[in-house]
């Protein structure tokens, strides 16, 4: 469900720009890079998963990692620039810098974060008379052990290539539920070739049934510390049956065979879905802001 935040707004002046340096990252930054993110792990959990996915240069990234460092060496940030743009950050210097940047990136579709954070990003990035499309708040939610044991459910698994035409319709309406915008018009090619290396990856779990798809859940992302799901969808007319808490009861005590805990965003206007996971155990733990820009070119990647 989307909605149109009030103007974000600064509450502190950010410091000149002074004895910090911001580079591309090299593959070869890997580890130091890892280490740094590895601090807050739910919140640099997109960026972690790429990066151990991928590796900091890949064209599978749909960006650019840049890093922030002081006069020392050592990194006070780290953003990736491209199609979605995250950033973390140790100090407001780096964050603006980091912003400074981003603004010169022509395919931006998000900007996402910690609420506060964002606001001070934009501040900078704005300057270069760039506008946002729509404003999205969003609560964290987490899950740990332990998960509250449920009556087990048959068929949950993870999705195969064969049923690319099951998932993609769907993961295609809840992009467009979120941003406004449908990835099967502005890039139908690379939206499929997304959702299906993510098949082949084991990541898309569902349950189908009679051919038909029931229950679908998306993990974008993951480490040995936390997992981020995304895409999470049940038929409509297998609503309001506890069906869905299953299903995820389910899932999750799988997850979590692999990783300490599973995180996911919720819009903070949908409050039957916080509901729901918070019934599934979930539990809240920041604001998050994502800004969409407008579409100035067709996607590339």
């Amino acid at each position: 469900m989307l909605h149109t935040s009030t103007a974000l707004k600064v509450t502190r002046e950010l410091p000149a720009l002074e004895s910090i340096s911001v580079k591309r990252l090299a593959n070869s930054d890997e580890a130091e890079v890892l280490k740094f993110l590895s601090q807050r792990p739910i919140h640099t959990i997109t960026m972690m998963g790429l990066i151990h996915d991928n590796g900091i240069v890949s064209p599978f990234n749909r960006g650019t990692f840049y890093g922030c460092r002081d006069l020392n060496g050592q990194l006070e940030g780290v953003a990736l620039v491209g199609h979605a743009t995250l950033m973390e950050t140790v100090s407001d210097r780096a964050l603006a810098a980091l912003a400074q940047i981003a603004r010169e990136c022509p395919n931006t579709h998000m900007i996402m974060g910690e609420k506060e954070r964002v606001a001070d990003f934009w501040s900078q990035y704005a300057e270069a008379g760039r506008r946002q499309r729509l404003a999205c708040r969003e609560w964290l939610f987490e899950l740990s052990w332990p998960v509250e044991a449920r009556e087990a459910v048959d068929g949950l698994r993870p999705a195969t290539a064969a049923e690319l035409e099951l998932v993609v319709p769907v993961h295609a309406e809840l992009a467009y539920a979120e941003s406004g915008v449908n990835p099967l018009e502005t890039n139908p090619h690379g939206f499929r070739e997304r959702c299906l290396r993510r098949i082949e990856q084991g990541r898309t779990w569902v349950v189908v049934e009679n051919g038909l798809l029931v229950f679908k859940a998306d993990v974008i992302s993951k480490t040995p510390e936390v997992y981020y799901l995304e895409g999470i969808w049940l038929r409509e007319d297998r609503r309001n049956k506890n069906l869905g808490t299953r299903f995820m009861s389910e899932l999750m005590r799988r997850l979590l065979e692999n990783t300490k805990s599973v995180c996911l965003l919720v819009n903070e206007t949908n409050e039957w879905a916080q509901g729901f996971y918070r019934k599934c155990g979930f539990q809240f733990r920041a604001t998050y802001e994502t800004i969409f820009l407008p579409r100035e070119e067709p996607a590339q990647n």
